[in-house]
This record gives C-alpha cells, sequence and structure tokens, in this order.
C-alpha cells in the first residue's frame, strides 16, 4: 500500500537508468510511481505506464509523424503538446498527487508545459540541467514549480547526479504528503500588492474583509506573484479581486524581466470575476538588482529598494501607452469592474520629498486614465493618495456594495 503517487516524466530512452533511479527512491520510500515516456526514437528497457504513442496520439499525432518530422524541436513540441495535456486528464481522474520530470533542454522545455497544465498546489519538480538559467525566461514558469540542478548527470548515473536525483525524489513525494489542500470553505478574496513599505493598504484591508468572512490572499507583483494571481484567477479561484499593484504591465510593456507575461489584468475579466482596480505602483519601471540600467533610462527619479530590485519612473509617452492598456484590457471584462483613481499618488516614493515625486506626470497620468476608462467599467477618483485610510474606507465602499447586491457572493 501507498500514500500518494507521482508521476515521473522523461524520455526513457536515453534517460531510462536516471527516471529509474528516482521511481526506485520514490518507492523505497513508500511512495507510489505512475511512469510516463516522451521519447521518440527509441524505448524505455522496461515498458511505462504510459507509453510514447499514447502520448503523441493525445497530441493528435504520432512518432511515426515526429520521426518523420525530421526536426527534433517539432518532434518534441508535439510530445509536450501530448504530455501536458495527458497529465491535466491524469490529475482529473486522481491519478497521481505530484510530478516530477527529468531532462536537458529538450527534456525541459517539454517540462515547462507539463508544468504550467497543472493547477498551483499540485507539487511540481523539474530535474534539469539548466535549472534557474537564464535560458527559461520568466513567463515559461508556472508559478509554484520547484527546480533542482541536475549536476554532473548528462550522460549516466553518477554519485553526483544521485545527490540530486535522491533529493527531488524525496521532496516530491514529501510535498505530496505534506501539502494542505484548500479547505475552501470561505470565499476567496485575491489582492495584489508591494511590500508595505511602498504599498500599505493591505495591512488595512486584510483584518477588514477577513471580519466580513472572507479569505484574503495577497500576491507580491513582482513578476511570478502576478503569475500565480493570474493563475488562480483563470481557474475561477477569486470571488473577487482588489488588483491595486500594477507594477508587473508596465513591466511587461516596457520590456522588463521583472514580468508577469502578457496576460496580466486579464484572466479575472475572463473568468467573470469582479474587480476593483488601482494603479498602485503603476507608474514604475522595474529592474533586476543585477542589471545596468539602460543609458535612455538614467536621466528618470530612481529608487533602489534593495540588492534584488530597483526601480525608475515611467515617462509621459509610457504612462499613456499603460493607461490605455489598463482600460483595454478591463473593457474585456465579463463581471463589473471599478477603478479608483487616488489623484495624490499611487506608491508611497512619489510622495513630496520621495524620489519620484512628479506631481504633474502624475496629474497627466491620471487625466490619461480618466480619459481612457469607458462604461460599462466603473470609476472613482479621490483626492487622496493609495497609502491613505481614504482609499481604503473606498475599496470596502464598492465591496461592500457588491455583497449587498449579490456580484460578490459569499
Amino acid at each position: 500500500m501507498t500514500d500518494k503517487t507521482i508521476l515521473v516524466i522523461g524520455t526513457y530512452d536515453t534517460k531510462n537508468d536516471e527516471l529509474d533511479y528516482m521511481a526506485r527512491r520514490i518507492r523505497s520510500m513508500g511512495g507510489g510511481v505512475l511512469t510516463m515516456d516522451v521519447s521518440v526514437l527509441g524505448d524505455p528497457s522496461e515498458p511505462t505506464n504510459i507509453s510514447k504513442h499514447a502520448v503523441a496520439k493525445t497530441a493528435g499525432s504520432s512518432i511515426r509523424a515526429a520521426i518523420d518530422s525530421g526536426d527534433e524541436n517539432t518532434a518534441m513540441q508535439i510530445m509536450a503538446s501530448g504530455a501536458s495535456s495527458l497529465t491535466q486528464s491524469l490529475f482529473e481522474q486522481g491519478r497521481f498527487d505530484g510530478v516530477i520530470v527529468l531532462g536537458g533542454t529538450m527534456g525541459t522545455d517539454l517540462a515547462l508545459d507539463v508544468c504550467k497544465a497543472l493547477p498551483i498546489g499540485l507539487p511540481k519538480y523539474v530535474v534539469s540541467t539548466v535549472s534557474f538559467s537564464p535560458l527559461i525566461p520568466p513567463d515559461r514558469l508556472s508559478p509554484d514549480v520547484q527546480m533542482i540542478l541536475w549536476a554532473g548527470g548528462l550522460y549516466g548515473l553518477n554519485s553526483i547526479c544521485k545527490a540530486s536525483l535522491s533529493q527531488a525524489a524525496g521532496a516530491v513525494l514529501g510535498a505530496a504528503r505534506a501539502v494542505e489542500p484548500s479547505a475552501k470553505d470561505r470565499p476567496l478574496v485575491g489582492m495584489t500588492s508591494l511590500g508595505s513599505s511602498c504599498l500599505k493598504y493591505m495591512k488595512r484591508l486584510k483584518p477588514a474583509l477577513e471580519t466580513r468572512g472572507f479569505e484574503v490572499a495577497i500576491f507580491h507583483a513582482t513578476g511570478m506573484g502576478g503569475m500565480a494571481f493570474e493563475s488562480t484567477a483563470a481557474q475561477g479561484g477569486f470571488s473577487c479581486v482588489m488588483d491595486f499593484a500594477l507594477p508587473e504591465l508596465s513591466n511587461h510593456l516596457a520590456g522588463s524581466v521583472v514580468s508577469s507575461g502578457a496576460d496580466r489584468l486579464t484572466n479575472a475579466g475572463k473568468a467573470g470575476i469582479p474587480q476593483i482596480v488601482a494603479p498602485g505602483a503603476l507608474d514604475l519601471i522595474d529592474f533586476a538588482g543585477w542589471q545596468e540600467i539602460p543609458e535612455r533610462y538614467r536621466d528618470r527619479p530612481f529608487h533602489a529598494h534593495n540588492r534584488l530590485i530597483k526601480s525608475l519612473t515611467l515617462n509621459d509617452a509610457e504612462r499613456r501607452e499603460t493607461a490605455r492598456a489598463v482600460a483595454e484590457r478591463l473593457s474585456a471584462a465579463k463581471a463589473p469592474a471599478h477603478v479608483i483613481l487616488p489623484l495624490k499618488g499611487v506608491e508611497e516614493w512619489d510622495r513630496p520629498g520621495g524620489e519620484c515625486h512628479q506631481p504633474d506626470a502624475l496629474a497627466a497620468f491620471m487625466h490619461e486614465l480618466r480619459t481612457a476608462v469607458a462604461a460599462p467599467v466603473q470609476l472613482t477618483e479621490l483626492a487622496t493618495h493609495i497609502n491613505d485610510q481614504a482609499f481604503v474606507d473606498q475599496a470596502l465602499a464598492i465591496f461592500d456594495a457588491w455583497v449587498d447586491n449579490g456580484v460578490i457572493r459569499k
């Protein structure tokens, strides 16, 4: 008898020994194993639970078609498509409790698609020769994926790579045993924010919403947090969102690496989730701390938050573009959306005396938002700063009205 089952995925024609080693380690700890072969040219030494032919068929193709393509990238994308769809189906059937995928660049490419197809909360581990590499763009990562470097194991087992493989096997089984499923006993409000040195409303809103009988999940809007927020929204996981920190959108438009992807500020609307939105920190572009600030940005107000992240302000043209992007994305929403404009500032550093205090630019930004946002999206202007109590009071007033008229369901 086993308590949890782990899906083990890889190219069994070239990495049979390594995949079998991880499976043995999982079984030795009392876990169950379900195996999936995603190879193309060769075959595993022993049949897997899910064959490469089943994977290719799920993609609407075949192993013969993958081989006949004559292109390894095309072939592996067939397998990635099939593996992602098949994995999602197996999860919905309750066939496994965690997944681990092993690979070099080809296997990692497939692994990222597989993990993206699975919901937040399911343990996902990728053992890769390119873990944490700049080859992996942030938008390919699922929000809660775990990675470990497959060190020294590109071809065959040895004592170095066994250390990585055994850790990964233990980690995914341990995670599957330890994870606490969402109770879902209270409706969930999704909120975006930054650290309280920049945006402070969460410290007042969270307890106020909890006293109203709601659970509150606050997502750190620094790339991966926004990805998790959007992923949860896409799955219909929120009763309402308070999307008050939007620098990931301005970062995406500016090409910053501190991005959560092209779908920022879209998924709640598509899923029919009511949205209360504010332009918190939307006047900033964030850069990784290790990045050199490009020459064209060096004359702008600048804030070094810490050694990991630094920010500077948008220029007037960028603010107008960002404002229009907000309005465009909200206009497609299938549920009520209400924008709050705090006219005296959108992050702590733009207060008088702060590094990013630019009152004329802020006024022009608010004017563009005011002009771009159109019905049925509602808009409220406040002569206050986003970090003032009046902003919190307004957000709660909108929320309470939506609860009273049934827009937000308890």
